[in-house]
């Protein structure tokens, strides 16, 4: 496979907070490799804050614009972007089919995709669903095009994290003069296991008795779920629905530590280097070895690595009885 000399490159994954931190590498390894070339990362509105603290992408193309335009508007617009590499991490048939519209001369993505047949003149063979890889480092192959020989240690790629920035941003007024914390985050939208919600209200009852502010954070949707029942007691306080993302983000960069199960957030703790410990399922492709998040103090927990119903791929939740003893423990580094 010959090997691209990319002047201009448009990085497409439009989905979740969790999955374009975990390309994010990927922007990483393309600067040391092309230093003087362009990086558009082409996401949602609602992830902007995290690509725009990524010092290795140069700017963020809001795919949401694209949804109330003709398709001849579509066409002028990312034939204004002016790159001549289009790498799909995520595969969407619409942006495949507007990148060939729109005549990016190398459009790369997986052979494993039938539409990328019609769409892509750069495909690689590799596939996601059996692999013992990191999703991080999955995300590298697409880089074979680009002269990729190896894929990066997990080491490696941690390091990368050290390009994420923090960021001057005003918290409201009540969460100013706080200190002393740690953040628990309970739900995952739906996207992984989750710890029952009532460990999470005892793990914060153990951590006020020890003189910590414990802040319950998440969505308005997902707060409606729990907040009703959260602990009242001093130290205790729900901030669900009142954060913006970059709001978030500065509360977890500042907290003394950080729980959850496999969600975005639990990304961002890894990230910003907190002492963070992640609740997962071994079950395959759900297990952490596949999904962790990144950064250097991130602990992972599981109940049994070698649960024999997570082994054999049936609908596990061994996650709902690891201790609350074992998190704090973790958490605390005792």
């Amino acid at each position: 496979m010959k090997n691209i000399q990319p002047k201009s490159i448009l990085i497409s994954r439009t989905d979740s907070i969790g999955d374009v931190m975990l390309t994010l590498p990927i922007c990483a390894w393309i600067k040391s490799k092309f230093p003087e070339s362009k990086i558009i990362f082409l996401g949602k509105n609602y992830t902007q804050p995290i690509i725009n603290r990524y010092q290795c992408i140069d700017a963020f193309e809001n795919w949401d614009d694209y949804t109330s335009l003709s398709d001849d508007e579509k066409t002028k617009k990312m034939s204004a972007l002016n790159v001549d590499c289009i790498i799909h991490v995520f595969p969407n048939k619409e942006i495949a089919r507007l990148a060939k519209k729109c005549k990016i001369v190398n459009r790369i993505g997986t052979s494993h995709r039938l539409f990328h047949l019609l769409t892509c003149n750069v495909r690689v063979n590799f596939t996601r669903k059996n692999s013992e890889l990191h999703e991080s480092q999955l995300n590298h192959e697409l880089l074979r095009p680009l002269g990729l020989e190896k894929i990066p240690s997990m080491e490696a790629i941690n390091d990368t994290t050290v390009h994420f920035q923090k960021k001057q941003v005003d918290l409201p007024l009540k969460f100013n003069a706080i200190d002393n914390y740690v953040v628990l985050h309970p739900k995952s939208q739906g996207s992984a296991k989750e710890w029952p919600i009532e460990k999470y209200f005892q793990l914060a009852i153990e951590l006020a008795q020890q003189d910590y502010l414990v802040l319950f954070t998440g969505t308005e949707k997902e707060g409606l779920l729990f907040r009703d029942n959260i602990p009242q007691k001093d130290g205790i306080i729900d901030t669900t629905g009142q954060l913006t993302l970059d709001q978030l983000i500065k509360l977890i960069a500042n907290a003394k530590g950080f729980v959850s199960c496999s969600t975005g957030p639990l990304h961002i703790a890894g990230y910003m280097g907190v002492q963070a410990i992640g609740l997962f399922s071994p079950k395959k492709p759900i297990h952490p070895g596949r999904w962790k998040s990144l950064g250097k103090y991130v602990n992972i927990l599981v109940l049994d690595e070698k649960c024999p119903a997570c082994k054999a791929g049936k609908d596990c939740y061994c996650i709902e009885d690891i201790s609350i003893e074992k998190v704090l423990t973790a958490l605390l580094n005792k």
